[in-house]
This record gives structure tokens, sequence and C-alpha cells, in this order.
């Protein structure tokens, strides 16, 4: 009897596993909702090789490759702001849940509901959780895959065929996304102007992400411009294309801060012996940690040469050597370096060459030929850069072996006017959504004020310049007209240039109101009333120090 009455228990337990996740799905719980130390219910039931629930949760949208928040009690009730005595408490139920075997003590941190089967040696759910996508190459925190924890036989075999289907429908996937969408396309997305730049980039790594490159070496940029050109942004978005996630893809190492021999130590850390040994260096450390990251060396051409030394190592053989003598290989690893050396010969020879096709446009035109050129972008030629470029980098850094590791010189080049017209809008927009979010009022402008806003470029200082110039003339105003209580709730502001002669104009400079001279254009601030009439606002300037 005792028998038979445990089976029909079993049966009616099982029934209730079954029946109530339905109802609860039914009436709108989340599947994904989580435990709130951090577990969802897919990864208690693959745990407890709960099929039907399994199965129910994952075509009711639960998420298979939904990581485990838990850590472990003491570290998990600090993050979520609880004691740990209340999360030890949470934690003795979760025991029951995820059976004995798994110690609330252990670090989870990361496991999907796939590591969670795969630690119940359960090949079923671990196909079921296969077939609705579940990522069999995803890690954990300790960046174990479920196959680290998969017993030799059914289930380590059936994890190892499923990652190499999943490794070959993900190449499928990317190469067709790379053909759909090249990266070129991608970059100038993200980048104003330099489409040469961006071409010469792009076409690079698309060798190496199609096998025709030399994998014994890795891939080394030199980029070189004026600052605030774009390219130490190219280099964050070519990080952000080939790994996803930046903080993991991407190393920034401000060469600024190796000017001295000594410093060598902070690059690839201190031999034994040594203070700070243990800590190791800063890029030593970061390249073990992601061998095949995107590694930004800003403004190389202000390091010591010992630090290019090590460089060249780096670039010649793609290995590194620590202050520990430990060898990291980072052949796979992409390295960018910026310089502003030569920047006021490129960009001068830059414009030469616009003016030049400018004027070549125009003699086309007054002879009615069809083949005027309508663009702004120019091409550095050969010439120019054996004969003016590499003589300078060769008399800055010193030798040919370490300039001949490079795979390509990058130039970036001054913007041109229709790409200052960007720039400004891309600005306006900022702060206009800035306006809309804070204070409820909307921006609105027209095509001379972009022109009036891109005279403030310099060609020295780049998109920095732009970015200053709507500050100053843009900003200032909106700032002083908010103090002074002059902008109405969810108002419409219009900015607008005035050319006309405006007496006091004295103390004006601040709130970018300057030039209000005869004949000289000025921004106005107009509040845009329902009938579309406008009214000029009247912001005070601010006292000077005499008054």
């Amino acid at each position: 009897h005792s028998a038979t009455a445990l089976g029909q228990m079993n049966s009616f337990l099982n029934l209730f596993l079954f029946l109530f996740p339905v109802r609860l799905l039914g009436e709108g719980v989340e599947p994904n909702h989580r435990h709130r130390l951090g577990w969802t219910s897919l990864m208690v039931a693959a745990m407890n090789r709960q099929h039907s629930v399994v199965e129910i949760l994952l075509e009711s949208g639960a998420d298979p490759n939904a990581g485990d928040d838990f850590n472990n009690v003491y570290d998990t009730s600090r993050e979520k702001g609880i004691h740990s005595l209340e999360g030890n408490y949470d934690i003795h139920p979760s025991e029951d849940e995820f059976s004995s075997r798994l110690s609330s003590r252990a670090g989870f941190r990361g496991c999907t509901a796939l590591h969670y089967a795969t630690l119940a040696d359960d090949p079923l759910a671990v196909r079921m959780l296969l077939e609705k996508g579940a990522n069999p190459l995803q890690t954990n925190a300790l960046g174990h895959t479920a196959r680290a924890y998969a017993k030799e036989g059914e289930l380590h075999t059936l994890l190892l065929e499923w990652e190499g289907k999943f490794q070959e429908a993900q190449a499928k996937r990317e190469a067709e996304e790379r053909r759909r969408f090249p990266l070129e396309k991608r970059l100038m997305e993200h980048i104003i102007g330099q489409e040469g730049a961006i071409n010469t980039v792009a076409s690079a790594i698309r060798r190496k992400e199609n096998g025709w490159y030399d994998e014994e070496h890795p891939l080394v940029f030199l980029f070189l411009g004026s600052s605030g050109i774009g390219k130490t942004e190219l280099a964050k978005q070519v990080a952000r294309y080939m790994h996803k996630d930046l903080k993991k893809g991407f190393i920034r190492m401000d060469m600024s801060e190796f000017q001295e021999k000594h410093e060598v130590a902070k690059f690839i850390g201190s031999p034994p012996g040594y203070v700070g040994h243990e800590e190791g260096g800063q890029l030593t450390k970061q390249l073990k940690a992601y061998p095949n990251a995107v590694v930004l060396f800003d403004e190389v051409d202000k390091a010591h040469p010992d630090v290019l030394t090590i460089m060249l190592q780096l670039f010649d053989e793609g290995r590194l050597t620590d202050g520990k003598g430990k060898t990291i290989e980072c052949k796979d690893a992409i390295f960018i370096m910026t310089s502003n050396v030569a920047s006021d010969d490129i960009a001068q020879h830059a414009l030469q060459l616009r003016q030049e096709a400018q004027e070549l446009s125009r003699r086309k035109l007054a002879d009615n030929l069809d083949d005027v050129q309508k663009r702004d972008d120019v091409t550095i030629s050969r010439q120019f850069k054996d004969a003016v470029i590499r003589p300078i980098l060769k008399a800055h850094f010193r030798r040919d072996e370490f300039l001949g590791r490079i795979n390509e010189i990058v130039y970036f080049l001054p913007f041109c006017p229709s790409e200052l017209q960007q720039l400004v809008s891309k600005e306006l927009n900022f702060w206009a959504k800035k306006a809309k979010q804070r204070h409820d009022i909307t921006l609105l402008w027209d095509r001379p004020v972009l022109d009036l806003l891109a005279g403030g470029y310099n060609l020295h200082y780049g998109a920095r310049s732009i970015k200053h110039e709507v500050e100053r003339r843009v900003v200032n105003q909106l700032a002083a007209a908010y103090e002074q209580e002059l902008l109405p709730k969810g108002c419409t502001l219009r900015l607008s240039v005035h050319s006309e002669d405006r007496g006091g104009a004295e103390g004006q400079e601040g709130l970018g109101q300057e030039g209000l001279g005869q004949g000289v254009p000025s921004l106005r601030l107009e509040v845009v009333g329902k009938d579309s009439t406008a009214r000029t606002l009247d912001i005070r300037p601010p006292l000077s120090p005499d008054h």
C-alpha cells in the first residue's frame, strides 16, 4: 500500500509541477523572472530534471542563455543590499531547489540552464535546451562552458557535437551579416567624414576575418592626423565591431604616461625583487585576460624609446614577455597607434588638394562638362607620403624596423564644409535631446545656423572646436534664458541667424551674442507660439565685475 501511495504521490507531484507553471504563465507571470538572489525558474527546473517544466518555460519564452546572478551568499547579499544572515535564509531553500550537490558557498555566477542541466547529468534536458537556442559556447564567470562540467560519455559527446554545429551556424550568420552590412557602412554610422581612413581599416580587418592574412603577426595600424578628428573614435568602433563588449574588447594605453625610461616597468611589470612585482604591468595584465583585444596606444610619439622596443617585439612576434618572465601570446590582437606627428603637413596638403579640386570643378562647370566633382573627399598621394610623411616618421621614431611592422598608416584629414555641418547638426541634436528630457523644451534651427556655427572650426582642435562653439554660442544662451525664467514650460525654441545692427552689444560675449554690429551675423533665441509667431528672447547679459 505504501508503495502504491508513493507512486500516486509522485504522479500527483508531477501533475502539479506541470499545471502550476502553466497557470502562472497564463496569468502573465514573466518566464524570465529571477529570484531576488539571481536565479531563474528555468535553471531550477533544469537542475532538478523537471522536463515538462523546462519545456513549458522554453515554449513561453524563457531565455536559455540567461546567466545566474548568484555568486555566493556573502557577495550576492552585499550587492543586493541585504544582510548576509537574511541572504542565508534565502539560500537554504535554494539548496533544496538545486539539490545538495550545489553548495550555496560556491560561485555559480554566469551559469546558464545548460550548465545546470549538465551538472545534473541530464542529456534530455540538455538536448531540449540546445534545440531551443542554448549557446553551448557560453561561459560562466569562471570561464567554463557547460561541457567543462560534463562527464565523459553521452553528455560530453552531445555537447561537443552541438558546439561544432553552433560555431558553423554562427560563422554563416556572421558572414551573411558582413555581406549585407559591410564594416565600412557600420563605421560610417558613427564617424563623420574620414572615408579614406575607414576604407583602409575596414579592408585590413576584412582580410583578417576571412583568413587572408599572416596569422603569425597581429594587425598593426598607425593613425595620423590632428587632434579631435576621429582617430580614437574609429579605434573604439573597431573594438565594438570585433567584440561587442567594449569593456572587454578594448584596451587603451595613454603613452604620455610612459615618457621616462623607468616607466617601462609600469608597461610590462617590474622584475622579481622590485617594488610592484606582484601587481604586473598595465598592458600585460590586460592582454593576458583578453589576448584578442583591440589595443589603442594613444599618442605613441610621446613614449620612451625603450617602450617602443617592447612594442616592436609585440608587433613582430605577436607575443610579449612580462616582468615575471611569462610569455603572453596575442597574435589575434589588433594594435592601433595614434600620433599627431606631421599633422600640420597632412592638414595643409589636404586643404591644398581640396582647393585644387574645387578650382577644377569650377572650370569644368564653366565649360559645361558633365564630370564635375561633387564630392569633398580627397586622396593623399603616394608621392606625398613617401617624400614628406615617411621622412618625418623616420626622424621621430628613429628605426625602420618599427615602421616596417606597421600594416597600414592611416591618414585622417581636416573636415570639409559638408562634414562640419554634420558635426554641428550632431551637436545641436545632442543638446536638443537634453532640452527635451530635462526641461520639456523643443529646440529647432535652420540651415544658416549650421553654416554660422561651422565657422568656429579650428584645424588644430577638430570636432572639439565645434563642440565648444555650440556650447559658447547656443548653450550659454539657453542656460541664461532658463535662469532668467524666460522659457515657458513645454515651449518651442528656434535658433535663428540675424545680421541687423543692434546697439549695446557690450557684455554679450559670454552669452554667445558677440558680433552684434552692422552686418555681422549672430544667433538669437526665439519662442515660437502655437500660431507660428516668433518672439525674440531679451536675454540680459551677466553683470561685469565693474558693476
